[in-house]
């Protein structure tokens, strides 16, 4: 099939393409779609999102995108936050796993974020009221919140998950997020066969760093999902392991949640586990598993030998390497 790739800015070439090179390796008939975004693409196109990047999408319905730099001054107060609402990707999906060989006060953590990603205060929609106030407005909408929750849900069914934890602030925004509660609690009702609760976001805040250990599938509205998927990568070693997927009913994009890191611009040396993790993400989505298996299976190899890993996971090796030695592992095993 045809997938749309996005190198993006720094490190996201160096990064996608070592990503690539996994992916290949599996021998998934894939044929890339190369399209250029983010800072590259102002100098040639005028705009960090181009229009034939979004009908690239929009065509092929899947794409692997590498990070990309926001600049100042464009239309966009994110590019990233851009793709999403112009191809309604209202579903965002992060895992944080624990891997053994990383680093990290916590183990065998295993848990996914479902965050909102069309509304809520992170939407943006603000002004200035007068010159020495501001104000933000919260939306939510029950058509967004009952899609949102069925997703959780039917994520939690097909990745042979047992528990979804609905996060909000329903006690003080009662009609904001008792809406989201709400919307959540019925949704529930259609999978008697998942077990549902529901969490105030700053009790599960501390929750998540007292006993992670206790929850499942997580899902949120918008600015509470973006503060929970960082604390939960945290928890499994930071962004660098931690992979993200944007999902629409017509289209999905599968990234890394970390920046573009533009100081290693091209240096081949950063950790590419994140990247490599969002194409397993996507491999998923396309129906094709056990390439996606055979990748993870010799990721968690590279990592707890801890040999031939990048420098932040405590080796010396460099991001092409440590894409090699995946790469080993997978055809030897």
């Amino acid at each position: 099939m045809k997938i749309t790739l996005i190198p993006g800015d720094g490190i996201g070439p160096d990064i996608v393409a070592a990503t690539k090179k996994v992916i290949e390796a599996t021998e998934v008939d894939i044929q890339w779609e190369e399209k250029i975004a983010g800072e590259n693409a102002i100098s040639q196109y005028g705009t960090p999102l181009p229009d034939e990047v979004i009908e690239s999408i929009k065509d092929n319905k899947v794409a692997l995108k590498g990070p990309l730099t926001t600049p100042i001054g464009t239309g966009f107060r994110s590019v990233n936050v851009a793709l999403r609402k112009e191809l309604d990707l209202y579903a965002n999906l992060r895992p944080a796993i624990s891997f053994k060989g990383v680093q990290s006060r916590y183990e065998n953590v295993d848990l996914v974020v479902v965050r909102e990603n069309t509304e809520d205060l992170y939407a943006g929609v603000e002004h200035m009221v007068g010159e020495d106030a501001a104000e933000s407005i919260k939306i939510i909408t029950r058509k967004c919140s009952e899609r949102i929750a069925r997703f959780a849900f039917n994520h939690a069914i097909k990745a042979g998950r047992k528990k979804v934890t609905a996060v909000h602030k329903a006690n003080i925004l009662k009609c904001s997020d008792g809406l989201f509660l709400e919307c959540a609690q019925k949704v529930a009702e259609e999978f008697p066969q998942i077990e549902f609760e529901d969490r105030l976001i700053d009790n599960m805040c501390m929750q998540l760093v007292q006993k992670p250990e206790l929850y499942d599938v997580m899902v949120l509205p918008n600015l509470y999902g973006d503060i929970v998927s960082d604390l939960c990568a945290g928890l499994v070693g930071g962004l660098g392991m931690t992979p993200g997927a944007n999902i629409g009913e017509n289209g999905a994009v599968f990234e890394p949640v970390h920046g573009s890191a533009p100081k290693y611009a091209g240096m081949d040396k950063v950790n590419p586990t994140a990247m490599i993790l969002s194409g397993i993400l996507m491999l998923e989505h396309i129906e094709e598993k056990a390439a996606a298996d055979c990748i993870l299976k010799a990721v968690k190899e590279v990592i707890a030998d801890g040999k031939r890993v990048t420098y932040d996971l405590g080796g010396t090796a460099k991001t092409s390497e440590m894409a090699d030695e995946i790469i080993a592992k997978m055809t030897a095993g």
